[in-house]
């Protein structure tokens, strides 16, 4: 029973399809990210350079994850994704070629980067508000568990295959391999059966961004998660740039054990993704909050592991905590906003989410620099915490001005 309740989402044919694939793209995404960190680590050897290269690749959400989030409204989500993955897969090969070659410039990073960030900025809202049109209503908390379990058993098996390859043959393997993941993506989408997939009549839909910001702006604890979100992602989740330092200016480590980090962090977040997939109704945002409370406090509490070996073994509470944190609010916000207006509300969510990431990865790469990975990881733990009891301050005020309001969730 426990099982059946944890894999619900399966019993619909589309989304074990998706599921599947959906594999080995994740596993090519992240070996691309650690081959991509260790390529500015070769190539510049700076802190600075690799959070200028993060905020390159996420600044396109500020905008996209928007437009995004509008076309999902008004267009099939299926061939948005075909379009999306297949831009992705040719960035990736082209930064692969270029590798292989030799002929790798740091000015290549930054552009392939900035590419990939534009594709995926959109594809992301597309995805996450595909998923209720693959499962229905009744298993999209379960779903969206699940795909985020997904994703980090690619973040198990990928920044180690990635490691590997790095040591053996150099980066450029690992970019090669996502570019193919893209293409077994779009197989996926195109195997899908239309006639199980809940669709809404798009005839009905008037998608406006006026209507998702006012939206949000009229639903309080959908606003408080944000808030939450917001701060955690752009400080708390910068896990790239903390394992790349940590493995090598704190424990001087080679790519191997640079990769081995990601893997170990993606078991508790792999964990943790299980473990909300079984408690879909125990999603409230002051239980959120509390998880996200606890994550800024284990990222400040790793910081201090003396040895890279207490690292790996403190690593994945933080993980399972992030990620906690990140489904439960993710899952809260697509349950509780209604079908017209989800892609709109989930390109506002990822905005807020990964857009972030622009401002919060080269202010961790100059701190990171200027005073060092350990006392940056600290500050960082402390804006999370400091902004989630801040978001909850917030929240009990506004529903004790707004107790009896229909607008409140």
């Amino acid at each position: 029973m426990a099982i059946r309740d944890t894999f619900t989402a399966f019993r619909h044919r589309n989304f074990k399809i998706l599921f599947t694939v959906s594999f080995f793209t994740n596993v090519g995404t992240w070996s691309q990210r650690v081959a991509q960190d260790w390529l500015v680590l070769q190539l510049s050897g700076s802190g600075r350079e690799l959070g200028l290269v993060t905020a390159l690749q996420f600044f396109p959400t500020l905008v996209l994850s928007l437009v995004g989030g509008l076309l999902a409204d008004r267009f099939s989500k299926r061939k948005l994704l075909m379009i999306t993955n297949f831009g992705s897969g040719i960035s990736a090969g082209i930064l692969g070629a270029l590798v292989l070659n030799n002929s790798v410039q740091m000015w290549h990073v930054y552009v392939l980067a900035l590419t990939l960030g534009i594709f995926s900025a959109i594809d992301a809202p597309i995805r996450q508000s595909f998923t209720s049109e693959v499962v229905g209503k009744t298993d999209l908390a379960n779903a969206v568990s699940l795909n985020s379990a997904n994703f980090n058993l690619g973040r198990l098996v990928g920044p180690g295959l990635a490691g590997l390859s790095i040591a053996a043959f150099g980066t450029g393997p690992s970019f090669l391999v996502n570019a193919a993941s893209y293409l077994i993506v779009i197989g996926g989408l195109l195997a899908l059966r239309e006639s199980d997939l809940h669709l809404q009549k798009r005839e009905e839909i008037r998608a406006t961004l006026k209507d998702a910001f006012q939206y949000v702006r009229q639903h309080n604890q959908i606003l408080a998660l944000m808030i939450v979100v917001f701060f955690g992602a752009t400080f708390g989740l910068n896990f790239q740039i903390f394992n790349a330092l940590m493995a090598t200016s704190e424990f001087h480590k080679g790519p191997a054990q640079f990769g081995a980090l990601g893997s170990t962090l993606a078991i508790g977040s792999l964990t943790g993704a299980l473990l909300t997939a079984r408690l879909p109704n125990g999603r409230t945002p002051r239980r959120i909050m509390g998880f996200a409370i606890l994550f800024g406090s284990a990222l400040f509490g790793i910081s201090f592991a003396p040895t890279y070996l207490a690292y790996c073994v403190v690593l994945p509470i933080a993980g399972a905590l992030a990620i906690t944190t990140m489904v439960s609010s993710n899952s809260y916000v697509q349950t509780n906003t209604e079908p017209r207006m989800r892609g709109r509300v989930m390109g506002i969510y990822l905005t807020v989410f990964m857009g972030g990431t622009p401002i919060g990865a080269p202010i961790v790469g100059y701190l990171s620099t200027a005073f060092g990975i350990r006392d940056t990881m600290r500050l960082c733990g402390l804006i999370t915490v400091i902004a989630t009891l801040s978001a909850m301050t917030f929240l009990k005020r506004r529903q004790e001005i707004v107790e009896s309001s229909p607008a409140t969730l």
